[in-house]
């Protein structure tokens, strides 16, 4: 039953293919009808933007990504020798040289004018005693003076020579 019910399914698959076999005359004059259309025209090509040419004339000057080498004549000695201003690097970092200089504020003072510390709260919101020559913020900065609206200090940056510069810099009293 089942052997005769397949014989009769692919008797019907054999039928069905057979039906596809027609000619393909009538496909292959539809092929060479449509190539022989003419195409449709291409649209213009975009007209090309013209650029002003420039000469570059600074072939001679100093290339601003070169590095700079160290004994070049024409710089102060201690810039290019790196003999200036340091960083201690065999110091103890205090707590608040892990925070960056603009997220500490000074919230006020203690003690008389003689013996003046600055209170500092950093960004965790701990408030710190500050005295003369404490260090703060990520650039060495060592603490000059505490006065009631200001803590006044240096910090050292590299100054692109092997050598670092002192810059000076302020905490003013926080208002709020």
């Amino acid at each position: 039953m089942s052997r005769a019910l397949a014989m009769v399914g692919i008797g019907a698959i054999i039928a069905l293919l057979g039906g596809c076999a027609q000619s393909r005359s009538e496909l292959d004059a539809y092929i060479s009808d449509v190539k022989q259309r003419p195409g449709k025209p291409l649209p213009p090509l975009p007209k090309m933007q013209e650029f002003e040419t420039f000469e570059y004339a600074a072939d001679e000057l100093r290339d601003p990504f070169a590095r700079v080498a160290a004994d070049r004549r024409d710089e102060p000695d201690a810039l290019a020798s790196g003999t200036g201003p340091r960083p201690d690097r065999d110091r103890r970092k205090e707590e608040l040289e892990g925070f960056p200089l603009d997220s500490l504020d000074m919230v006020g003072t203690m003690g008389s004018e003689s013996d003046i510390f600055g209170l500092v709260k950093d960004p965790t919101g701990v408030v710190h005693r500050i005295k003369p020559n404490a260090h703060l913020g990520q650039n060495d900065g060592r603490v000059l003076g505490v006065y009631e609206d200001r803590i006044e200090l240096v910090e050292l940056f590299p100054n692109g020579l092997g050598g670092w510069e002192e810059r000076r810099s302020a905490i003013a009293l926080d208002d709020e």
